[in-house]
């Protein structure tokens, strides 16, 4: 029995829809991100983007365990000397909740060429409405 390895455009990648209200931040970015590399698949082939789309709406009433809000701390560096510029999550999830749920997902995946094609696939909007309709996106529960 030989192993299979999937080639790009052998498969079809599905539209799924998916609504943050009430969940937990981390364990929807685990969830995300296994679909979006395909692991929930059996063609799964790491070194192949086999993954499906994902269309996450609500992410403004995402939820965050514990002390998280004022504890979890988020830094960025500009670039020049003495540039690191650090924000809590609280004060991201007011200014802008889609990028919690971006750096949570992107950090889930590898760290590799591929992995900056899968990120792609991810569409996030704080709100209800989205624009991938034509797409006719799967609820999916989680």
């Amino acid at each position: 029995m030989k192993t299979y390895v999937a080639k790009p455009g052998e498969f079809e990648q599905k539209w799924h829809l998916i609504d943050a209200r009430g969940q937990v931040l981390g364990r929807l970015a685990s969830e995300v991100a296994n679909i979006l590399r395909g692991k929930n698949k059996p063609i799964f082939t790491p070194h192949v983007d086999t993954g499906d789309y994902v269309v996450i709406v609500n992410v403004a009433d995402i939820r965050l365990t514990g002390n998280k809000l004022k504890d979890k701390v988020y830094y960025h560096h500009t670039g020049y000397p003495g540039g690191i510029k650090s924000i809590t999550a609280e004060e991201l999830m007011e200014k802008n909740p889609t990028e919690l749920i971006n750096s949570a997902v992107k950090g889930m995946l590898p760290k590799n060429k591929l992995s900056r094609q899968i990120i792609k696939k991810l569409k996030i909007y704080a709100g209800s409405e989205h624009q991938h309709e034509a797409q006719c996106p799967v609820a999916r529960e989680i």
